[in-house]
């Protein structure tokens, strides 16, 4: 690629910053000044650094946040702040979006990226991956609601919902609830279905990745290797 724009898409400055980084010589490759923008390099081949310090040049972006309350899942809005908007300018220029969105009021586990194919391998149905949440109630299951969650049911609308995973804690205003679709506002529907009440709702797992528990709420990191082989996984 054009040096120019490697050193663009890395956030060095507007056009005329970058010019100006070639007068000064800043960008060798393997040890040799590169004396254009015009000048191809090779990121995967060559060892490149600016004034010395070493560049890495990727094309894609896997970040963890623990979203909290009030941002919408979205990479911009004219009116209210979204999870973009909290990322670091040089995070923001690889134009990462949110994975699996989490209403407005939704808190924790959200991916965002800009791989496409990863993002549709972790929304379309057919790979059937798994969202977990921690599910505050207004007041406790009966038994009938919970068996209705179980067993799928057909929501006002029609949705007909699969059969979710229902795990109990020592409270009996939380839960923990697992499914595989994600639909508008689908967990508080159901719930509401069942004759409770949704006062906080917090996702916690998507597939093979689970919030990091280090991670306070607007905090976030990228994916360790580890994560991210694993998700590349997910069928």
């Amino acid at each position: 690629m054009r040096a120019d724009k490697l050193l663009a898409d890395l956030g060095y400055g507007s056009r005329k910053d970058v010019k100006k980084l070639f007068r000064e010589k800043a960008l060798t490759a393997d040890g040799e000044v590169v004396p254009s923008g015009k000048t191809h390099v090779y990121p995967d081949e060559q060892k490149l650094e600016v004034f010395g310090e070493p560049v890495i040049y990727r094309t894609h972006i896997y970040l963890m946040m623990n979203k909290p309350d009030g941002l919408l899942s979205a990479t911009e809005d004219a009116v209210q702040e979204t999870v973009v908007d909290i990322l670091e300018p040089e995070d923001q220029l690889f134009e990462p979006f949110p994975i699996g969105r989490l209403d407005k009021d939704t808190t924790g586990l959200l991916l965002l990226t800009n791989d496409g194919k990863l993002a549709h391998r972790l929304t379309s149905p057919k790979h059937k991956v798994d969202k977990e949440y921690r599910v505050h109630l207004a007041r406790p299951l009966s038994a009938e609601g919970e068996q209705r969650l179980k067993e799928g049911m057909t929501l006002e609308d029609g949705l007909e919902t699969k059969p979710a995973q229902v795990s109990h804690t020592d409270d009996p205003l939380v839960i923990f609830l697992t499914i595989q679709e994600g639909k508008y506002h689908q967990v508080k529907r159901m719930i509401a279905a069942c004759g409770s009440h949704v006062a906080e709702l917090e996702r916690i797992r998507m597939g093979p990745l689970v919030l990091d528990e280090d991670l306070k709420r607007g905090e976030y990191r990228e994916l360790t290797e580890q994560e991210l082989a694993r998700l590349m996984k997910q069928r």
